[in-house]
């Protein structure tokens, strides 16, 4: 069947955003004085919510709930303001969303980032593109691997199962779609490697955005 609605994950599929991530976080730890880490390290500490984020670039003993809350406070105050510093789209990522809006098919996003820097990233780097949903971390909404955002996203555009794909650099994205019952790409350009791809249960799996094209 067609695909009527291609929903990707942002950091690490549409936007290669490590390296904002990376001084955000830096940036709060220096603050306080703590060891920071290399953007290889952050590449492994992201991908289920800032919350996560910061637990894991926490020295252990310092992850208590109080500290993980004040330092992703200052995390995010720190990363809204300097969100684009160093964040731009993957090579091919502008002619792939442009050829999907040609073509008609809907667009989403489902992502762990919290709700105003994901918006805020879409704006700036997709201003002229009607996306039909753009969802992050939001109270009250399970982060993925829950289906729940994509279930949100199928709801609002009344899309069939069959109609989607999923596309998504972790396996986290991969465990998404098949927990919501939809098919999956993965793809090699972002922050984690082929091998969690194929073990999450990848359906597809791709190396360079214009092969997007050919699973629709």
């Amino acid at each position: 069947m067609k695909t009527r609605l291609v929903i990707f994950d942002l950091d690490g599929t549409l936007l290669d955003t490590i390296g904002d991530l990376a001084v955000a976080c830096n940036a709060v730890l220096a603050l306080r004085g703590l060891p920071e880490h290399s953007y290889a390290e952050y590449c492994h500490f992201v991908g289920n919510g800032i919350m996560r984020l910061v637990e894991r670039a926490l020295p252990e003993p310092m992850r208590t709930p109080e500290t993980v809350a004040a330092v992703r406070a200052d995390f995010v105050k720190y990363y809204t303001e300097h969100i684009d510093a160093h964040t731009k789209p993957y090579a091919g990522i502008p002619e792939l969303v442009a050829e999907l809006v040609r073509r008609g098919v809907s667009l989403a996003v489902a992502s762990n980032k919290f709700q105003a820097g994901t918006e805020k990233l879409v704006r700036l780097f997709f201003p002229g593109v009607a996306f039909a949903a753009v969802f992050g971390q939001r109270p009250g909404v399970p982060l993925k691997p829950s289906p729940a955002v994509v279930e949100e996203i199928l709801t609002l555009t009344g899309t069939a199962r069959e109609e989607v794909l999923y596309v998504g650099d972790s396996g986290v994205d991969i465990e998404t779609a098949a927990a919501a019952g939809v098919r999956s790409a993965g793809v090699t350009w972002g922050f984690r490697d082929r091998q969690e791809l194929v073990g999450a249960g990848a359906v597809h799996i791709v190396d360079r955005p214009a092969q997007l094209l050919e699973l629709l």
